[in-house]
């Protein structure tokens, strides 16, 4: 742990450096939140680049620093060399506000990291929450699995096929594990800091984007605690008492808080409700997504001052904002760095590099027609400035594009990912919307969504240029599936709706303002926090309540079995379980993964998993599957001998034993 960690301190340190010697004028929250995702940033992407040519090893890694150093040496040498941009009023004021939210949400955080991310019990059992219940034992695949292998990797699941999964937020935890850390911490660590980052950057990206110290708390708070009016379906007629002596709105609660995925932000069925709340079901589980977020949020800030118009987008406003752009009078190294940053990303995450680019070309056009009204830009620079920057982005987006992303994206075997489809999830395969289609969005993000209509009314150019980024996006997700799960077009909606919180938050302040000297107005400002925020404060209280057992005791001594005697090139056969110690806790290779990740990747396993069934049932007629597929060691836990009928005496007579305990027996494939 020491090792790894102290390795984060070196990369964050070298990201701090940077950003102090590249953007002196931005304020000094501004650059300690940049400088510490740049770190992690160059984190991800040095030693896997440098896994290309050593493997994931610790050569890689100490390339890696060597990198970072000489990165941060030329950071010097191209600085800025006006003076630091010095503490002041705001930030006492914005940091008082970060350990107001920021710090809670961190805390939260890292105990839902802890729960979630295989908490060992007092029996020795690996447990997590229920959001992380599905995908977690994937990407712990690719953490163990990335480790000691040369780049690029294939699917630990699916051999023969290139892993084309954004992997480096994975990569991030596989650094950790590679130094000795505990397969769980290697998760929960990076995990806590890079959630921490995420709070940390939408706070300081609405402080840019809207004007008060409130709606910046405002703008996180909707971003981060979202839930919209699911609760009236949980409390419905949920008065008077039931058999069991309880109040109903009690027994309601129970539900809520025990029930498997019952909460009032996340029921497809019966209710559609579709909005998850981004700390329980996105920021937790999607470990990708976190990473993306991590990242992108960054990308977002400096699009936003390095192409922020001199007059007429709020400085006129607030003084202060205004100074500071003139300050910045030279924004050519926010263009670079953004251009770099943005080029990064589709390897991070895929869905936040097509928002980002969604958003600047939304943001580019609405520049090109309004320019500034001093005139001190003219449409000749704004195109200038805005290709520079995509032509960056582009030269380092397109070979992971072309390499990862298209590969899988066009294989032969693999269904088509992309194809029209109105509405998102409302209208489930094209079939018809289940909701009319404002209720939908009413229903599921609520007041919030309301407010962003009406805002949408007011003649501010400020807030009519944040939309263009966003109307993009929102586009994009509403009319095109990018993927087989219609749902993860939410990866896409919510950062449209990050930037729609800035709208609101904004128009929110306003209607506060006309409504000064109302004698109820603390009354109904309270009972508009109880509309916006029970929904999420359920969700996340039963998130907090959660616990699931992912791996018994004896499948951890299995699958640590396999880690720790067993070659990382090792090929097993297995059953095509989600929880399979062989990839999460070995991290080996396996015929073939699970439909529940497979499917949504692309990939026709039919042929596989008839394949494993026919070699389980009769080890000695199908024993070609053993060469095809290369195959070293053959596993039987209770979920094979659920799912197929093993004949294990051809398998005692034939393979030798080489573990067993109650849980699963390992058989050796004689070589030869």
């Amino acid at each position: 742990m020491i090792i790894s960690l102290s390795m984060t301190a070196v990369f964050l340190l070298c990201g701090f450096a940077s950003i102090r010697f590249l953007l002196p004028g931005h304020r000094p929250l501004n650059r300690i939140w940049l400088g510490m995702a740049l770190g992690l940033l160059e984190e991800m992407w040095l030693p896997a680049l440098f896994s290309f040519l050593y493997s994931f090893t610790v050569t890689s890694h100490l390339a890696a620093l060597g990198a970072a150093g000489i990165l941060t040496a030329a950071c010097f040498f191209l600085r800025d060399k006006r003076p630091l941009r010095k503490w002041d009023k705001k930030e006492s004021e914005l940091l008082w506000q970060m350990g107001c939210v920021v710090l809670p949400l961190a805390v939260l955080s890292g105990y839902l990291q802890y729960s979630h991310v295989m908490r060992e019990d007092l029996s020795g059992n690996w447990n997590v929450g229920q959001s992380t219940y599905g995908d977690l034992p994937m990407h712990l695949s690719f953490i163990t699995h990335i480790v000691g292998k040369k780049f690029p990797v294939e699917y630990p699941f699916y051999p023969g096929t290139r892993l084309s999964y954004p992997f480096l937020a994975d990569s991030l935890s596989s650094t950790f594990y590679l130094f000795g850390t505990s397969l769980q911490a290697s998760v929960t660590v990076p995990g806590t800091l890079m959630m921490t980052l995420c709070y940390m950057g939408v706070m300081i990206l609405s402080r840019e984007m809207t004007c008060g110290k409130k709606t910046v708390v405002l703008a996180t708070a909707l971003f981060f605690l979202n839930g919209g009016l699911g609760f009236l379906y949980d409390y419905d007629l949920a008065g008077g008492f039931g058999y069991s002596g309880k109040t109903k709105i009690a027994e309601r609660t129970e539900a809520i808080l025990s029930g498997y995925y019952k909460t009032p932000t996340n029921q497809p069925t019966p209710n559609n409700l579709r909005w998850s709340n981004v700390i329980c079901d996105l920021m937790i589980p999607q470990r990708t997504l976190l990473g993306g977020w991590c990242m992108v949020f960054p990308c977002f800030y400096l699009l936003t001052t390095a192409f922020r118009l001199r007059r007429g987008d709020g400085e006129n406003s607030d003084p202060d904002t205004y100074m500071a752009s003139m300050y910045r009078d030279d924004r050519w190294r926010e263009l670079i760095l953004l251009g770099i940053w943005s080029g990064s990303l589709p390897l991070i995450h895929t869905h936040s590099f097509l928002a980002l680019v969604l958003a600047s070309l939304g943001l580019a056009s609405y520049d090109f027609i309004h320019g500034d009204p001093e005139k001190e830009w003219n449409r000749g620079i704004i195109v200038f400035r805005y290709a520079l920057y995509a032509l960056i982005a582009a030269a380092l987006s397109l070979p992971q594009l072309l390499k990862f992303t298209f590969a899988q994206v066009f294989q032969e075997e693999s269904r088509s990912f992309l194809r029209f489809q109105f509405n998102w999830v409302n209208n489930p395969g094209g079939h018809g919307m289940i909701d009319l289609y404002l209720w939908f969005y009413i229903k599921n993000i609520g007041l919030p969504f309301i407010a962003l209509l009406l805002a949408l009314f007011d003649k501010d150019p400020k807030q009519r240029r944040i939309f263009s980024a966003a109307i993009p996006i929102i586009l994009a997700g509403e009319l095109i599936c990018f993927q087989p799960n219609e749902y993860d077009n939410n990866k896409l909606l919510y950062l449209a709706w990050l930037l729609c919180c800035m709208i609101v938050a904004n128009w929110i302040k306003k209607l506060w303002r006309k409504l000064k000297g109302v004698r109820w107005r603390g009354a109904l400002a309270f009972m508009t926090a109880i509309v916006l925020f029970l929904s999420a404060g359920l969700t996340i209280w039963r998130e907090c309540l959660s616990d699931y057992r992912a791996f018994s005791k004896d499948s951890v001594e299995a699958g640590n079995f396999v880690k720790n005697n067993t070659k990382e090139d090792a090929v097993f056969l297995t059953g095509t379980q989600h929880l399979n110690p062989v990839l999460s806790i070995g991290g080996r290779t396996v015929v073939c993964g699970p439909d529940l990740w497979l499917y949504w990747h692309g990939f026709n396993t039919e042929e596989r998993k008839a394949e494993i069934s026919d070699f389980y049932s009769d080890p000695l007629q199908y024993s070609s599957v053993i060469d095809k597929y290369g195959v070293d060691y053959i596993y039987v836990s209770s979920y094979e001998r659920a799912d197929y009928p093993v004949n294990t005496e051809i398998l005692e007579e034939f393979y030798p034993v080489v573990f067993r305990n109650s849980e699963a027996t390992i058989y050796k494939v004689p070589e030869g």
